[in-house]
């Protein structure tokens, strides 16, 4: 059952329209009396219009002044409509009444909602100056400024100002009809009200199509950097996934076989055994511990690879792969190859792929090469190819062709994180690693990985 006003007011609480009129009054405030003659200096646009682009290179910087050159040709032109009609009976009043609607435009620059009642107390002022004109209160330049303001102070402020505006001129319009007017149709309130409002309703259609605008680039910007936070996130919840695997391997490798080891000694000392078996508590308290911190990184429907994870040993396969596709590749190895820890193997593999992948969607067509050099110190890749010829459909491969082992597809297809991924996994090694564009218009991936020589022991136990 609703409450009645009686009972409303019995327990202190407003009625609704008591609400709604306080909210509106409050807005009205809001918008037209809290600090209306602040200083709101108007700045230079950020951006230039598609129009201002036509423009020259040297005046083009200039067409960031665009909105207060238009407010100042309008204050030019309220001072060429007070001169051309005529109105005050001698000089002095002559030149006031363009000039005082002028002044007034020109404030909207700096105080936008006191030129509004600047323009409205001004009316009645330029009205007394002169009398050779028709219609009352506004005189033709009065007319023409006070349109003028509505609009520049409605662009700077928001609807809501505007139609406030609206609202307030109606209002002095009719008392200045009702009481201060010539008598029955002498006033020009209805033009007034009418003119402004097609010209507000334009302005605010503008406004709000503006703001719209500014809002959906926010947004795409915000979307932009949560992608790539995301798919940073990815690429390196992915190389933790891969490191867990290589490591959890070899720590369960050493566990079994500390533990097998005093069984293939013939009476094994006791210091021997307990050292053996110190080695695999470590080892499986290790592995433990990188399965519950590491362990946390795999989704729910993540599924550990069958095979071990892909090294440059099967490097031929991913070239078969590639090559499969559409993209003519060659590979070149220099140095003696030897084998390298599982993870730079890992990571110089992936670094590879995902170059070819890159290869394969932005320069179809194109020829690549992957040039693999075993140097001292380290590991060197280099992966180029040349300028996109075009689409190349790739060759029909047998449906029941079952996938190369260490093929994935590579993280947000055509999102351009590629480099993000491969630069991940160079820093992580302490490698350095190029990208860029090459002179033939091709591109250019050259990676550096380095890998700690292992101390040599000699016979005699010590290190060499």
């Amino acid at each position: 059952m609703t409450d009645t006003t009686e009972q409303l007011k019995a327990r202190g609480q407003k009625s609704p329209e008591y609400r709604l009129v306080r909210e509106a009054f409050g807005g009205l405030r809001e918008a037209l009396f809290h600090d209306a003659f602040a200083y709101r200096l108007l700045p230079p646009r950020e951006t230039v219009g598609r129009a201002a682009r036509l423009l020259p290179k040297r005046i083009r910087g200039y067409a960031v002044w665009t909105p207060h050159t238009l407010v100042a040709a309008a204050a030019v032109i309220s001072i060429s409509i007070g001169y051309q009609v005529g109105l005050g009976s001698d000089e002095v009043s002559h030149l006031l009444t363009g000039l005082i609607p002028a002044a007034i435009i020109l404030m909207t620059l700096i105080r936008p909602v006191g030129a509004f009642w600047m323009s409205l107390a001004s009316t009645p002022v330029m009205a007394g100056l002169g009398s050779s004109f028709d219609g009352w209160p506004w005189a033709p330049p009065s007319f023409f400024a006070h349109i003028v303001v509505m609009v520049v102070v409605a662009a700077r402020t928001g609807p809501r100002t505007a139609g406030w505006m609206w609202l307030g001129t109606a209002a002095f319009g009719l008392v200045a009809e009702v009481f201060l007017g010539g008598g029955p149709g002498s006033s020009d309130a209805a033009p007034m009200l009418f003119f402004s409002a097609l010209a507000l309703l334009v302005t605010t259609v503008v406004h709000v199509r503006r703001e719209a605008q500014r809002e959906v680039t926010v947004q795409r910007t915000v979307t932009a950097i949560e992608r790539d936070k995301r798919t940073l996130l990815e690429e390196r919840t992915n190389i933790a996934r891969e490191l867990h695997d290589v490591v959890a391997h070899h720590m369960s490798v050493v566990a079994i076989q500390a533990e097998a080891a005093p069984y293939r000694v013939e009476n094994p000392p006791p210091e021997l055994e307990q050292a053996f078996v110190t080695i695999r508590e470590n080892a499986v308290a290790a592995l433990t511990e990188l399965r519950r911190v590491l362990g946390v990184v795999r989704a729910e429907d993540y599924e550990a690879p069958d095979a071990p994870q892909p090294t440059l040993a099967d490097l031929d396969r991913l070239l078969d792969n590639v090559r499969d596709a559409g993209l003519t590749v060659d590979k070149v190895v220099t140095g003696a190859a030897r084998e390298l820890p599982q993870g730079v193997e890992l990571s110089a593999y992936r670094i590879v792929q995902e170059a070819l992948s890159n290869s394969l969607r932005h320069a179809p067509g194109a020829a690549a090469r992957v040039e693999v050099g075993y140097v001292l110190g380290g590991l060197g890749l280099r992966i180029v190819n040349g300028p996109a010829k075009g689409l190349v459909k790739p060759p029909a491969r047998h449906p029941t062709t079952a996938p190369q082992r260490g093929l994935r597809p590579p993280l947000l297809e055509g999102a351009g994180h590629g480099i993000t991924g491969m630069r991940e996994r160079v820093s992580m090694l302490d490698g350095e690693m190029t990208a860029e564009s090459t002179a033939e218009g091709g591109y250019e991936v050259t990676v550096f990985l380095p890998v700690a020589s292992e101390p040599r022991i000699d016979p005699a136990g010590e290190d060499a």
